[in-house]
């Protein structure tokens, strides 16, 4: 399995903002979070990345321990957030060698040249960050997750501030890294085009885990409702499996 988790909490004082979660994303597949503002979701990712300790529970990446060897893990695991980590005054290549500098990529003029290629940004690999639109930010952005090979991709909002053009864009590029080796775990507030990518789907509502599924059968308008009403009831809804 790409990603194990069993019982995870994560405190802050006295609020869970992840109250025992259970998920298995299994290798090659792309996984779904779909959850309200506040419902812990980020919480979770920034803990599968190893950049924040849960409280209590287990988390495996590749069948290691994440929470025992998080530096081991992190060089298999991509992230992109709401922050491109990007230097705006340097150019998409530029940014990449800090990267690859610090990854200790071999080549990196190659795997540089191979990524940015991936994300359609080739022709402007020499151009200043700070000259990017949004939507070419986040490419570049994605150029950084994908450097280093990552087995595991998660990705935090990815679609957010987009314009319909570039979200369409980064839609086809998502369905292009789905190569049956690397994993992905994707948070989105659109509903739709989170469908159209996943192969497993999940709610989560004040902390929890309160519904999860394959993709088989369902439509963006039964998904839709069947997130408004787990998410008024925070609590396990039907499709519980």
């Amino acid at each position: 399995m790409a990603i194990e988790i069993a019982g995870l909490v994560k405190r802050f004082g006295p609020l869970r903002a992840v109250d025992g979660i259970d998920l298995v994303v299994p290798d090659g597949s792309f996984q779904v979070l779909y959850g309200p503002n506040g419902a812990g979701k980020t919480t979770l990712l920034k803990i599968l990345a190893g950049l924040s300790r849960p409280t209590s529970g287990q988390v495996k990446v590749a069948g290691e321990d994440l929470v025992a060897h998080p530096d081991r893990l992190r060089g298999r695991i991509g992230f992109l957030t709401h922050s491109p980590y990007l230097y705006g005054d340097l150019t998409a290549e530029e940014n990449l060698q800090l990267y690859a500098d610090l990854y200790g990529i071999p080549d990196p003029g190659h795997r540089i040249e191979e990524v940015l290629g991936e994300v359609g940004l080739s022709g402007r690999a020499r151009d200043r960050v700070c000259t990017y639109s949004r939507g070419m930010t986040q490419r570049a952005s994605i150029a950084r997750a994908l450097l280093h090979r990552p087995d595991v991709l998660l990705l935090d909002e990815p679609f957010s501030g987009l314009d319909p053009e570039a979200a369409d864009h980064l839609q086809t590029l998502l369905e292009g890294l789905r190569d049956g080796a690397r994993s992905m775990v994707l948070i989105t507030h659109d509903i739709a085009r989170g469908l159209a990518l996943a192969d497993a789907i999940a709610i989560q509502s004040r902390g929890r885990i309160v519904w999860r599924s394959t993709r088989a059968g369902l439509n963006a308008e039964e998904l839709g409702s069947i997130y408004r009403r787990c998410v008024a009831e925070g609590r396990p809804g039907t499709g519980w499996s």
